[in-house]
Protein backbone atom coordinates (compact mmCIF):
# COMPACT_ATOMS: atom_id res chain seq x y z
CA UNK A 1 0.00 0.00 0.00
CA UNK A 2 1.24 3.40 -0.59
CA UNK A 3 1.72 5.91 2.39
CA UNK A 4 1.83 9.62 2.60
CA UNK A 5 3.35 10.80 5.49
CA UNK A 6 3.29 14.66 6.43
CA UNK A 7 4.50 17.05 8.59
CA UNK A 8 7.10 15.23 11.63
CA UNK A 9 5.97 12.38 9.96
CA UNK A 10 7.47 12.95 6.73
CA UNK A 11 10.89 13.53 8.90
CA UNK A 12 10.67 10.05 10.64
CA UNK A 13 10.15 8.15 7.49
CA UNK A 14 12.40 9.79 5.39
CA UNK A 15 10.11 10.50 2.51
CA UNK A 16 6.90 11.95 1.63
CA UNK A 17 5.78 8.12 -0.31
CA UNK A 18 6.62 4.96 1.16
CA UNK A 19 5.33 1.68 -0.22
CA UNK A 20 4.33 -0.66 2.93
CA UNK A 21 4.18 -4.23 2.52
CA UNK A 22 1.49 -4.92 4.64
CA UNK A 23 0.55 -8.43 3.12
CA UNK A 24 -1.96 -10.40 0.99
CA UNK A 25 -4.97 -9.68 3.76
CA UNK A 26 -6.52 -6.55 5.04
CA UNK A 27 -4.99 -5.14 7.94
CA UNK A 28 -6.73 -2.72 10.61
CA UNK A 29 -5.39 0.39 11.09
CA UNK A 30 -4.59 -0.07 14.74
CA UNK A 31 -2.22 -3.65 13.11
CA UNK A 32 -0.87 -0.79 10.17
CA UNK A 33 0.42 1.93 12.94
CA UNK A 34 1.55 -1.06 15.45
CA UNK A 35 3.93 -2.27 12.19
CA UNK A 36 4.66 1.25 11.37
CA UNK A 37 5.68 1.82 15.01
CA UNK A 38 8.12 -0.90 14.89
CA UNK A 39 9.82 0.03 12.30
CA UNK A 40 9.51 3.91 13.10
CA UNK A 41 10.14 3.96 16.24
CA UNK A 42 9.69 7.82 16.72
CA UNK A 43 6.25 7.59 15.06
CA UNK A 44 5.35 6.01 18.36
CA UNK A 45 6.62 8.49 20.82
CA UNK A 46 4.00 11.19 18.67
CA UNK A 47 1.31 13.11 21.02
CA UNK A 48 -1.00 11.54 18.17
CA UNK A 49 -1.01 10.61 14.68
CA UNK A 50 -4.17 10.13 12.84
CA UNK A 51 -4.51 7.67 10.11
CA UNK A 52 -6.86 9.08 6.59
CA UNK A 53 -7.64 5.82 4.20
CA UNK A 54 -8.75 7.20 0.71
CA UNK A 55 -8.72 11.06 1.98
CA UNK A 56 -11.11 9.93 4.98
CA UNK A 57 -10.35 10.41 8.99
CA UNK A 58 -9.88 6.43 9.64
CA UNK A 59 -10.59 4.71 13.04
CA UNK A 60 -8.30 1.81 14.71
CA UNK A 61 -11.02 -0.59 13.42
CA UNK A 62 -11.19 0.18 9.89
CA UNK A 63 -9.56 -2.20 7.76
CA UNK A 64 -7.13 -1.20 4.63
CA UNK A 65 -6.19 -3.14 1.73
CA UNK A 66 -3.54 -3.43 -0.11
CA UNK A 67 -4.69 -1.27 -3.01
CA UNK A 68 -5.75 2.18 -0.61
CA UNK A 69 -4.36 5.34 -0.19
CA UNK A 70 -3.44 5.74 3.57
CA UNK A 71 -2.12 9.21 5.02
CA UNK A 72 -0.12 10.05 8.35
CA UNK A 73 -1.31 12.74 9.69
CA UNK A 74 0.69 13.61 13.23
CA UNK A 75 -0.48 16.29 15.64
CA UNK A 76 -0.05 19.98 13.93
CA UNK A 77 0.38 23.30 15.87
CA UNK A 78 0.31 26.92 14.35
CA UNK A 79 -0.54 30.33 15.05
Amino acid sequence: MKIISFGIAKEITGDLFTDFDAGPHPVSVAELKTRLFTQFPALGKLATLSVAVNSKYAGNEIMINSQDEVALIPPVSGG
